[in-house]
């Protein structure tokens, strides 16, 4: 045990002179975390800029563009007669959309003929371009019925009546689980585990592939020759600082005024699980390639698509089988599934439980291939370092 603490604080003192890694450990969870909950702070997109072109203009045009100027969601940015260079003024206005009222709509609005009011959204934002369409179809729609009502009012039907003989049905939408549609609801966790588990893996691919790079790794096994204790030995480090780190990423939650129900046993459960299955894979990375940066890179390379390829906001069923198999390998997938389910659906862990066998067979496969390479490395160092004694 008294060897253990001499080697514990020799290792605090390795993570500590290395100021990228300190920077990467520390500084990407709360920096990120900061920075996104500000990006996404709004909640909603507002205020998106449309032009509406009028050719006819006439009152009930001009009732209609009334009740845009009105949509919180929507910034009437111009009303013009005629369309215009919108596409040479698209590359520093970009309109979310161009509303045309063509020529004589209201004469054919009284007159029954149906006129086509045409409506160009910009798809170069899909989210933008979604927002938009919902907010123009909204005012279109309660317009459209606000006219047909006075219509048949002006045709002497009581007003009631008219209303009644309109609508055949009605529509009540009820929004479950993040009703006010916050986006820093929907995406802030995503992205804050993301954040974690590649810090994470970045953390655990210098544990053992810098002592290959340095030499400390034959000082280590000098006395200590078991796989088992240094694994024990370079986690412990990390084991004692990442609860605060989650600490502080949970902070978020409650700061940011994030509607999820995060503080309970099973997502400690699969917080712990996401914090092994990453320092297992971490390390495993490490020791298997012996060069700092190039356990990094390709650790990257699976980190850096992950968020993406978890189904989180993308769902699974879209992507092709073959990516979403190689996705469920990767513990953030498993993590966010799960996340959900208990955060927004406040399930138990009977609803979990797949993730979690997936999170802990992660795992249990990473480590049992740490324990057997990193026992490999150690005898064949041992070995290596037998022969040049004996020489």
């Amino acid at each position: 045990m008294k060897d253990f603490k001499s080697l514990l604080k020799v290792e605090f003192k390795r993570i500590f002179s290395n100021s990228v890694l300190m920077a990467i450990f520390f500084g990407a969870p709360i920096g990120y975390g900061i920075l996104f909950g500000f990006v996404y702070q709004q909640a909603k997109v507002k205020d998106l800029p449309i032009v509406i072109v009028d050719q006819d203009r006439s009152p009930v045009t001009d009732q209609i563009i009334d009740a845009f100027i009105a949509n919180e969601g929507l910034f009437v940015k111009d009303v013009r007669p005629t369309s215009g260079n919108i596409v040479a003024e698209m590359p520093t206005e970009q309109y979310a959309a161009v509303i045309t009222f063509p020529t004589d709509f209201e004469k054919n609005v009284l007159q029954k003929k149906h006129p086509e009011i045409r409506v160009d959204l910009n798809m170069a934002n899909i989210v933008n371009a979604n927002t938009a369409s919902n907010h123009i179809n909204t005012v279109l729609m309660t317009m459209n019925a606000g006219i047909e009502i006075e219509g048949l009012k002006k045709q002497g039907m009581h007003p009631d009546q008219a209303k009644t003989s309109y609508e055949s049905f009605k529509i009540n939408f009820n929004k479950l689980y993040n009703s006010t549609g916050n986006y820093v609801t929907f995406m802030l966790p995503g992205i804050l585990a993301a954040i974690m588990q590649q810090i994470i893996f970045l953390a655990m691919a210098l544990a053992f592939s810098r002592d290959f790079e340095d030499g400390y790794f034959g000082d280590l096994i000098k006395n200590h020759k078991s796989s088992l204790y240094l694994i024990f030995l370079k986690a412990t480090p990390f084991l004692i600082m990442l609860p605060f780190i989650w600490a502080i990423v949970g902070s978020f939650f409650p700061y940011f005024r994030i509607t999820a129900d995060i503080f309970n046993f099973p997502m400690l459960v699969l917080t712990i699980l996401l914090t092994l299955a990453s320092m297992a894979i971490g390390m495993l990375f490490s020791i298997a390639i012996p060069s700092q940066l190039k356990a990094t890179e390709l650790l990257m390379v699976i980190s850096t698509p992950a968020f993406i390829l978890s189904g989180f906001t993308w769902p699974t069923a879209a992507i092709p089988e073959v990516i979403a198999s190689v996705a469920q390998f990767i513990p953030v997938t498993q993590f966010l599934s799960a996340f959900r389910k208990i955060a927004f659906y406040r399930g138990d862990f009977a609803s979990v439980s797949s993730e979690i066998t997936m999170l802990v067979l992660i795992f249990g496969v990473a480590f049992i291939a740490m324990v057997f390479l990193l026992q490999f490395k150690i005898n064949k160092t041992a070995k290596k370092d037998a022969v040049v004694l004996d020489a």
